[in-house]
């Protein structure tokens, strides 16, 4: 099955079922998707992810980012917003926003090192939402949620090279998101940067998850026995 979620007005969707996992498992189609910004989905993409089965939306962008959704978001979808960047935080920010490296995983670790709990909520939340599936979404899909992705997918015991090469998967769909908004496709920019540093976005999360015990970083952050619990039974066939 193509992971790829055609939802109109969105460019960058992707499910997260359909991966290996641990102990011979599969993650679960249906259960989490990831996206860009759900606010500019039309009517006709919002039926498409009711019908895809969600019924749980975590924004993690922060609030200077939000706007009008400009179709009427469906009554039966729960958003949940849990900013993940701690914006206010202007000591880290002014590091790491200063340059191409915050369109890259380079700057996952010294986040997760500097604000674990909050992702520690963010994984919780998708742990804990009702029934029905769980989207979360940033702006373009790619770094925030990004991160997100590479998380639950580390706990639910997806190999690291697998959660690597579905961080790349945004670079096949970012581009037509650039073009329609009359963007520059920051693709080649990014990529050349870190092939100046001898590196590339899939080694840097492969290294991130082979030197970071991912679920006791969480856990010390707050997340709890029974949200992994929750999550894998969320994300795992079987």
């Amino acid at each position: 099955m193509d992971r790829h979620l055609d939802w109109d007005g969105c460019f960058n969707v992707r499910d997260l079922g359909g991966l290996p996992a641990a102990g011979g498992r599969t993650t679960r189609w249906g259960a989490v998707v990831r996206a860009d910004t759900l606010e500019e989905l039309t009517t006709a993409g919002w039926t498409a992810l009711v019908e895809h089965g969600v019924r749980t939306v975590i924004d993690l962008r922060n609030d200077d980012e939000v706007r009008q959704d400009t179709a009427p978001r469906p009554a039966d979808v729960t958003t949940i917003r849990i900013p993940l960047d701690v914006s206010e935080d202007r000591e880290f920010w002014d590091v790491w926003q200063s340059g191409p490296q915050f369109g890259t995983p380079e700057y996952y670790r010294p986040h997760l090192d500097r604000f674990p709990e909050r992702s520690a909520a963010v994984i919780a939340a998708i742990a804990r939402a009702q029934p029905g599936g769980v989207a979360f979404h940033c702006a373009g899909g790619r770094d925030r949620s990004g991160q997100v992705a590479m998380l639950t997918l580390a706990l639910a015991g997806v190999p690291a090279d697998v959660v690597a090469a579905d961080y790349a998967l945004s670079s096949e769909r970012l581009p037509a998101r650039y073009a329609a908004r009359g963007e520059e496709d920051q693709g080649p920019l990014l990529q050349s940067y870190l092939r100046e540093r001898g590196t590339s976005a899939e080694v840097l999360i492969v290294e991130l998850l082979e030197g970071l015990d991912v679920e006791a970083h969480l856990v010390e952050a707050g997340l709890t026995a029974g949200d992994l619990e929750g999550l894998r039974r969320r994300l795992l066939e079987g």
